[in-house]
């Protein structure tokens, strides 16, 4: 694979220097990274590569083993062992390598740093500064001062969501360069115009249904819009408009500024919220599907009780009555129209005008391809839908005819509730009466969930079903004889391989391309295939939709990647990055604070005339499975060592008496309604002085576990806070932690740790030891007597299960001499205390009530007689 002009010049300045490459979408970044591959695929060098899914890293081996380098990259997760993984480590070659493992591994002095070469990063626009990328960016600049770190994206708008958004991201890689390339790049215009392919724009007209649908629709969004935006007016209005919710990042949009005030939003407000999503659903459904398709879906809301008493208020408005009106009238008619097809049905449906082009399209190539007599091998035609679903409905029309599918899905979903709509007053709410919901209908989830399923699994004869014949169709109608050879149908999206449609160009290398549902991704990929391909003939048919929705997405998607690389454009004349950005240099990691990353005791002029203490290297323990979430990296990020174990006890030892057990609000709930909580807790309290349970929050999301005015006097079982102080009051040592975002716990455990004692590993780890030897310790000793043992002197976690399985109860242990009780402990002092404390005198040091319970023989043996071994 040769590069293009201006992917060499990409390559070559991306290579020389260290730097965030951002491209827009469609331009090639995949052929850019696949380049990197192959020079660093060798033994001599070591490169891991972040941030990949499996379909990439297949897609990359596939590609380099097409052009036959050797060593091929590897893929390094969690089903290799730990010996296997060093081995790997030291052969060389590039590794994509699983993020929480190559964590693990490098915070145990498993990965080599000192000779890993570089990290390739792709989607760099993920990279936060909790992330685990960043987290193994930043012990790899900590150890390794000479090595390259080169970062790809494809995604311009990612970088200008948030205030100095490429700025952070590029702190976090550890870079100094940032390299841009818009579509309107002088060089790639040049290169890509050498070799253009010939498009013919086909701009179809909707029929006048589908113009007052879409009217309706829009009207109804708007309406909904100004509503909510009146009832909170922090929204941010820019952001918040009837343009932009036709974009498919309008939802992200709206949560990203509601879900911080979830909790504090009305019913109103967040019946809202649903209805636009509903709606923009339904103005989806208009373009992309038939007419019964977006009649079953508009039906479905309009015939559920459930949406007609939760709505916000649209449903009464004149424009869903025109909604419900004209997708009727697409499905079944007008019945005073004169010039009606007549038909054995009840129904004249719509036919979607791209259904017709299509046909006249392929009849053409049909018409040029005998005309120029060339025999096709392979199929020369691919047909680019959005989904499969979409897929399946074309490879129906082109075997059977548009009508037969109107027919087949009118009988699969509306035909058994054709009474009940007639019976309706045709969207008019306002004199409907109330009745039961039949359990046969479909509800508005219900049809949502059906829609992605294949619709190509029922053969039936639908002369014979539908009762008419087919014969009286139009010529329009007509089918091509079934699906031509030379003709294949991919979708774009809802593929779990998110390469096909490159693979397919690839291998299939057609001559026409017709894009049936318009994106701006598979248009650049054409023109990088037309470059790539100059000697291959390709002709692109683009279908739009003239005057929807469908063509003001795709303008509006246009405009707004044009406008982040503009703003990125700006930024970038403007920033100041400082010399120690690239962490080559050792004033360049700092902690949070600002501060060193060596954690420490810092000099004050209150202490000693500002003489510094000896500093001391904070450390926290932490469990395997904790490493999924972002606190581990936060953690280390404050100047603390981050040491992992596998440890059953706790999730962090903050010190040898602190052990805490973190929990989100999700993994909360859960295990307090299965009680595995309550098990954690028993362990805690058993080998820890201060256990600590930490409930973390989503910063995105609301900080309350509970809504508006939800708190009761009463005990619940089905109530968290009711749980939650019920475990209280089992647990009376435990502490409750309550941490907005991770960011807060890594503050909060720092704060902790400030004059403590560092944990010993050996004695976590022996901990867990006991505990998978003991297995069932929680049912074998009772409760109470291991308490007050525990208590006494002498006795700690370790020998007071030797006690308990030589000594029956209490009253038995203050028999025993003191030599023997040195025996059982196998040590002498630890005998001699427990052995002073059961025999001196302790009541002066009790109240006097107790001194005279003790005198009077009262209260004295009846607790110690009981066994500390449960009885069977």
């Amino acid at each position: 694979m040769e590069l293009l002009e201006y992917e060499n010049q990409i390559f070559l300045d991306a290579f020389h220097d260290d730097g965030l490459l951002v491209m827009a979408k469609g331009l090639g970044i995949e052929r850019i990274f696949q380049n990197f591959l192959k020079v660093y695929s060798e033994p001599a060098n070591l490169v891991l590569v972040l941030n990949t899914h499996p379909d990439d890293e297949e897609y990359f081996i596939e590609q380099l083993a097409k052009r036959d380098i050797e060593p091929l990259p590897k893929v390094v997760t969690n089903e290799i062992s730990i010996t296997e993984r060093c081995k790997t480590y030291l052969n060389g070659g590039v590794l994509f390598v699983t993020s929480r493992i190559l964590v693990v591994d490098m915070l145990t002095d498993r990965v080599p740093l000192d000779l890993v070469s570089g990290i390739l990063v792709y989607r760099a626009h993920k990279i936060i500064e909790s992330c685990q990328e960043a987290f193994i960016l930043r012990l790899y600049r900590l150890k390794n001062k000479t090595g390259f770190i080169k970062a790809f994206s494809d995604s311009p708008q990612s970088f200008t969501c948030n205030f100095c958004q490429v700025e952070r991201v590029m702190r976090n890689l550890y870079v100094r360069q940032l390299y841009l390339w818009p579509r309107f790049q002088m060089s790639v215009i040049s290169c890509l115009d050498q070799h253009k392919p010939d498009v013919i724009e086909l701009h179809v007209q909707i029929t006048g249904h589908m113009t007052q649908c879409q009217t309706a629709l829009l009207d109804l969004i708007n309406a909904c819009i100004k509503e909510l935006k009146s009832r909170n007016p922090h929204l941010e209005t820019d952001e918040i408009s009837v343009e932009n919710t036709l974009t498919k990042t309008f939802d992200w949009l709206i949560r990203q500024q509601l879900d911080p005030v979830w909790h504090q939003l009305g019913p109103k407000t967040k019946q809202m919220v649903s209805d636009i999503k509903s709606l923009r659903l339904m103005l989806m459904y208009l373009t992309q599907y038939d007419c019964v398709t977006f009649y079953n879906l508009v039906n479905s809301i309009h015939s559920s009780e459930k949406a007609f008493g939760q709505n916000s208020g649209w449903l009464f408005l004149e424009a869903a009555d025109s909604l419900f009106k004209y997708a009727r009238l697409r499905v079944f008619g007008d019945p005073k129209d004169k010039n009606k097809e007549q038909t054995n049905t009840d129904i004249d449906p719509e036919v979607c005008p791209k259904w017709k082009l299509l046909k006249e399209i392929l009849k053409e190539i049909r018409d040029d391809t005998e005309e120029s007599d060339i025999t096709v091998g392979g199929p020369n035609v691919l047909v680019v839908t959005d989904d499969q679903r979409t897929c399946n409905q074309l490879t129906e029309i082109l075997q059977s005819g548009s009508k037969p599918l109107l027919y087949r899905l009118y009988k699969k979903t509306l035909q058994n509730t054709k009474e009940k709509t007639e019976n309706s007053n045709h969207g008019n709410f306002c004199g409907r009466r109330k009745r039961q919901i039949d359990p046969k209908e479909t509800t508005l989830t219900q049809f949502v969930k059906k829609q992605f399923v294949s619709e190509t699994s029922e053969n039936e004869d639908f002369e014979d079903d539908l009762g008419h014949d087919l014969t009286d169709s139009t010529d329009d109608d007509h089918p091509l004889g079934g699906l031509p050879t030379n003709v294949l149908i991919r979708p774009l999206h809802g593929q779990t391989d998110h390469h096909s449609l490159t693979r397919t160009l690839d291998h299939v290398q057609p001559k026409y391309v017709i894009l049936y549902d318009v994106d701006i991704n598979i248009v650049r990929k054409l023109e990088v295939f037309k470059a790539s391909h100059p000697g291959v003939p390709l002709r692109v048919y683009f279908m739009l939709y003239t005057g929807s929705v469908e063509e003001q997405r795709y303008l509006t998607t246009l405009r707004k990647e044009k406008q982040a690389f503009e703003a990125l454009i700006k930024e970038k004349a403007t920033m100041v990055i400082p010399e120690e950005r690239d962490g080559k240099t050792e004033q360049s990691h700092q902690t949070d604070d600002g501060s060193a990353m060596l954690s420490g005791n810092k000099a004050t002029s209150r202490k000693a005339g500002g003489q510094q203490a000896p500093q001391v290297q904070h450390k926290i323990i932490v469990d395997m499975r904790e490493f999924r979430s972002e606190l581990p990296s936060l953690i280390h990020r404050r100047g603390i060592d981050i040491e992992p174990i596998t440890i059953e006890v706790g999730d962090y030892i903050l010190t040898p008496d602190i052990c805490v057990e973190r929990k989100s609000v999700s993994d909360l709930i859960g295990s307090l309604n299965n009680g595995r909580l309550y098990n954690q807790c028993v362990s805690m309290c058993r080998y820890y002085k201060k256990p600590v349970l930490l409930i973390e929050f989503d910063p995105k999301k609301s900080f309350a576990l509970q809504g508006m005015y939800q708190l009761s006097n009463e005990i619940s079982v089905q109530d968290v806070i009711s749980k939650l102080t019920l475990l209280t009051i089992h647990f009376p040592r435990l502490r409750i932690l309550w941490c907005q975002s991770p960011y807060a716990t890594a503050e909060l455990f720092e704060e902790l740790k400030t004059g403590r004692p560092q944990p010993d590993t050996q004695l976590c780890m022996s901990i867990t030891t006991e505990s998978e030897e003991r297995g069932d310790n929680l049912d074998k000793y009772s409760f109470g007597p291991k308490e007050m043992l525990l208590k006494m002197p002498g006795i700690n976690s370790k020998n007071c299960f030797t006690i308990m399985n030589q000594i029956s109860n209490i009253e038995e242990l203050c028999q025993i001499s003191r030599e023997k009780l040195g025996d059982i402990l196998s040590n002498e002092k630890n005998g001699n205390a427990l052995w002073d404390f059961l025999h001196n005198d302790q009541s002066s040091k009790g109240s006097p009530e107790i001194s005279e319970q003790k005198r009077k023989g009262k209260g004295t043996s009846k607790g110690f007689q009981k066994g500390f071994k449960r009885k069977k």
